[in-house]
């Protein structure tokens, strides 16, 4: 069975940031850093070359299939800001109508510039994106 290719590395998240070449992007992606810290408590990890991701869950899908994954994160991509909330976004419709401009993938959000957002209502979601996680699978701090 195929592993999963993301894992946790031991890259630095503070180099990472810093190293983002979009003036506007590492800002908005010190902001997440702080904003991810607050609502969950947890440190930072890299998780492969891109994203920064915030606690861990361990998952067995019935296939047999097991491994692990961040619990939530981002990742300052070129293009966007990647927000990660596991699973996904299925059950959030009331909270995404007040977030701002926004696209929504299978378990990412993809937002332009924070400018573009309410971080309240992105803290929220943050949160209730962990809680349902945390109902399917065991959630730790890293």
């Amino acid at each position: 069975m195929a592993e999963n290719k993301t894992k946790v590395t031991a890259q630095d998240v503070q180099a990472f940031v810093a190293a983002v070449p979009h003036p506007t992007r590492a800002k908005d992606a010190r902001t997440l850093d702080a904003l991810f810290r607050k609502v969950t408590g947890w440190q930072p990890q890299m998780w492969g070359p891109s994203i920064i991701g915030y606690g861990r869950y361990s998952y067995t899908y019935k296939s047999g299939r097991s491994g692990e994954f961040l619990a939530t994160g981002f990742s300052p991509r070129k293009s966007n800001l990647s927000i990660y909330i596991m699973p996904g976004y299925a059950d959030f419709g009331p909270i995404l109508s007040r977030l701002g401009k926004h696209k929504i993938g299978r378990s990412c959000l993809y937002i332009n510039t924070l400018a573009d957002v309410d971080l309240k209502v992105l803290e929220e979601l943050i949160l209730a994106g962990l809680d349902d996680l945390s109902k399917r699978w065991t959630v730790s701090p890293g």
